[in-house]
């Protein structure tokens, strides 16, 4: 087989590391290299399989440099724990899936090996400028480079590897979804919904703004009704009452200015000789600098065009602010009302210093709290505590975002009284202190009856409006036109459009059932009475757009191909979820992975890559 692959092709490495988030195992398998190294532990198990160690850091350290090459930012500790989890249950999924496999007794041929390497590449190698002919992947060009004759064993087994472990899931995939097909009538649907237009107007009679509050009322006997009927509205997750202290990460005043004159000392270096292009490749400048290309003054932020819209050619503008930094710009050409410019970001950061003083406030705060209240650590440190509200369904901190990591503290963990160690967030550090916990359960009908009764009372107005609207087309129909029923009734006519179904219309809303009946009408013709996002509504057709058949025609084809790619990846997420239901998973990670520097022979997660 090997020998057959040398007198036939040559490899190049892979361009970049394999993804193994979600779906994409199915295009892409399981890590090129295969497994390397030796086991160091069991964290779990799938079905009696064991979950190792080995492969589950491999996993963590693709998606932790996926993460940190996606951010300027360090990667967090609360990003960390969705990396664990996330890395967890990818390994979990290609165990089911190998699984899968195996039962189905579905294999791969060494001929379907060099059919696939020859003319079914990796993406990276279609993405690849070596294989492209003006911008487009040229197979003659990769064919050629495969037919060269250097070659070295060890790449082609991890070439021979990879189309193992791609051919086979790729056979799974179609066997899932072989029923997976969007007619020719689907897409002409899809193509409507997105190409066929109207252009509409209509009579809103909004409930809150009609109907008083003195002309409908709600017993009490019918907030006990509603009570009743939908108690599970009225589950409480449980809950956790905090005490938090937030230390921000953004940028002081202190550091803007820093940044300024960043800025300042770079724009100096450039008047007295430095090649621009030479400064793009410091650390301390924003990926994105250099040649922005044409562009009118609309195309940039405020803060940006209005300088460099002044600006001469061939000049340096000074320092310019905007939310993401300070810019140098170079205008090099002005037509029309566009211009030529590259620039230099650098962005708002904390320098060296302060980023050290916010370290060390954030490592005494922790101190502090291993032996005293956060009451009395914050005094101590001159901060201010918050108190904050979490449950199974909802994790934010004002000031710190969303705080998965501290509520699973809170909710799993502390009891009464203990303090946190301190979390991070891409924002913010924060430690938290557990006041006291709720746990799960229904709102009494006390608590619920206020929300209750602005329910009730708002369904009653938009019954009472849509009595109205009942007047109002039965005038119409009497042979009034909308707008001489309008008027007597003080209502406004409005227009909107043209439009399409899948289109927000100002006025009227998104998909929904106002946006799409005047589809099912002719222009001139009035609707019915529409009840849609908590108004009412009277539509008349004013003007229709059919959608273009010869641009459906020359899409249709790519578009099929398209959607029926994401109905196969919808289908096959609900089949791997199935699988996993019906799975026995145990997940030993929180057993195995300690921290505990006095046990023997366990592995660690590794926390320098």
């Amino acid at each position: 087989m090997m020998r057959q692959m040398r007198e036939n092709t040559t490899w190049i490495m892979l361009l970049t590391a394999i993804a193994f988030v979600g779906l994409m195992v199915f295009q892409w398998g399981m890590d090129i290299t295969g497994r390397s190294g030796m086991s160091v532990g069991e964290i779990g198990s799938v079905n009696g399989t064991p979950v190792q160690y080995e492969d589950y850091n491999s996993t963590y350290r693709s998606l932790f440099d996926q993460v940190q090459n996606s951010q300027e930012d360090p990667v967090t500790s609360q990003q960390v724990q969705d990396i664990e989890d996330a890395a967890f249950d990818e390994v979990v999924n290609q165990i089911l899936i190998r699984q899968e496999l195996e039962r189905r007794g579905i294999e791969v041929t060494d001929d379907e090996i060099l059919t696939q390497a020859r003319f079914n590449p990796p993406p990276e190698f279609v993405s690849s400028v070596a294989f492209q002919t003006d911008g487009v992947f040229d197979i003659q060009k990769y064919q050629n480079y495969l037919a060269s004759p250097t070659i070295d064993d060890v790449l082609l087994l991890q070439l021979e590897s990879y189309y193992r472990n791609v051919i086979p899931r790729n056979k799974l995939l179609r066997q899932v979804s072989s029923d997976v097909y969007i007619t020719d009538a689907e897409l002409w649907e899809e193509f409507l919904d997105r190409n066929e237009r109207i252009s509409v107007r209509y009579v809103a009679l909004n409930p809150a703004q009609r109907v008083a509050d003195s002309l409908v009322m709600v017993t009490p006997a019918e907030v006990r009704r509603y009570y009743d009927d939908n108690r599970e509205e009225f589950m409480l997750p449980a809950q956790a009452t905090l005490s938090a202290v937030v230390i921000d990460k953004t940028p002081t005043p202190a550091d803007t200015v820093a940044t300024r004159e960043t800025t300042a000392r770079l724009r100096q270096e450039i008047l007295d000789g430095t090649d621009f292009e030479d400064l793009l490749n410091r650390p301390d400048i924003a990926p994105g600098s250099g040649d922005l290309g044409w562009f009118t003054q609309d195309r940039m932020v405020p803060q940006f065009s209005e300088v460099a819209f002044a600006a001469v050619v061939g000049e340096i503008t000074e320092p310019a602010r905007t939310p993401f930094g300070y810019h140098l710009i170079e205008v090099q050409g002005k037509a029309g009302d566009s211009i030529q410019a590259r620039h230099i970001l650098v962005p708002f950061a904390r320098t060296d210093e302060s980023e050290l003083e916010l370290f060390a406030l954030a490592d005494s705060l922790e101190e502090l709290g291993e032996s005293r209240t956060i009451q009395e650590a914050t005094v101590l440190l001159g901060l201010t505590v918050q108190t904050a509200f979490v449950n199974t369904d909802f994790a934010f901190l004002q000031g710190a975002g969303q705080i998965g990591e501290g509520a699973d503290w809170a909710l799993e963990e502390a009891s009464e009284g203990d303090v946190s160690p301190v979390f991070e967030t891409r924002q913010a550090f924060y430690m938290l202190e557990l006041v006291e916990t709720r746990e799960a359960g229904y709102s009494s009908l006390e608590d619920a009856t206020p929300s209750i009764e602005q329910t009730l009372l708002a369904q009653k107005k938009l019954d009472v409006a849509k009595s109205e609207g009942e007047e109002v087309l039965a005038a119409i129909r009497t042979g009034e036109s909308i707008k001489a029923v309008a008027d007597v009734r003080g209502l406004e006519i409005d227009s909107a459009g043209p439009y399409a179904r899948v289109d927000f219309v100002p006025g009227l809303g998104r998909l929904n059932a106002a946006v799409g009946a005047g589809f099912g009408l002719n222009v001139g013709e009035i609707s019915g009475v529409i009840e849609a996002a908590n108004n009412v509504f009277i539509i008349e057709v004013a003007d229709y757009f059919a959608a273009d058949t010869t641009v459906f025609e020359d899409e249709r084809l790519a578009r099929r191909e398209e959607l029926q790619g994401f109905a196969q990846q919808a289908r096959m997420q609900e089949w791997i979820e199935g699988l996993r239901d019906i799975a026995k998973i145990e997940d030993r990670r929180d057993e195995v992975l300690t921290n505990d520097p006095t046990a023997e022979q366990v592995p660690q997660m590794p926390l320098v890559f």
